[in-house]
């Protein structure tokens, strides 16, 4: 028996969204699901992390040139201070992103509802991407010198975080036929 053209199924809503919201909740959720591990991992095992900011901050396995080494922080509670503001970070920013992968669900049945998963999407991607571009690559690697550490040096993994946050961000704010750059607008009827 045919189906009606105008059929109400899930599968064929989803269907007429097209590939961008597919792609943008498929690698929005990849987002989150990766920093909600990255927080979990550093609640329950708090220890491992805490070592490796407090030797980037102390700057203990740089080298030691005295024209840099007056950035190093030594202070254990200003290390742990750094260290918990970069797990709640690292939490608000995974709920963001949960958040966001949700709307971008509701957004394949509801076209209406991309502009507001666009915009939860863009500040939690924002959010990893301070915290890894602005925080590990600039004030990690430069200002306490995290590229002079054999042991300690997280460059590589900050910028592929950095990396996969971008091009997600890219993905969201692709312009296509169902969804304009700004999603579809209400009617203002």
């Amino acid at each position: 028996m045919p189906t009606p053209a105008n059929t109400k199924r899930p599968a064929d809503r989803i269907l007429r969204a097209g590939a961008l919201p597919v792609a943008a909740t498929v690698l929005t959720a990849t987002v989150a699901l990766y920093i909600a591990l990255v927080a979990f991992g550093n609640i329950t095992d708090f220890d491992s992390n805490q070592q490796y900011v407090r030797h980037v901050l102390a700057m203990d396995t740089t080298f030691k040139d005295d024209d840099l080494m007056w950035r190093a922080v030594e202070s254990t509670a200003l290390q742990d201070a750094a260290y918990v503001g970069i797990i709640v970070w690292e939490t608000l920013a995974a709920l963001v992103l949960l958040t966001a992968t949700v709307l971008w669900a509701r957004a394949l049945r509801r076209p209406a509802e991309v502009r507001r998963a666009r915009r939860a999407g863009t500040v939690g991607l924002l959010m990893i991407l301070v915290l890894f571009g602005a925080g590990f690559i600039g004030i990690g690697g430069e200002w306490f010198a995290m590229w002079q550490s054999e042991d300690w040096n997280g460059l590589d993994a900050a910028t592929r975080v950095v990396t996969l946050a971008g091009l997600v961000l890219v993905v969201t704010h692709l312009p296509s036929a169902e969804t304009p750059a700004d999603g579809p607008r209400e009617s203002r009827s």
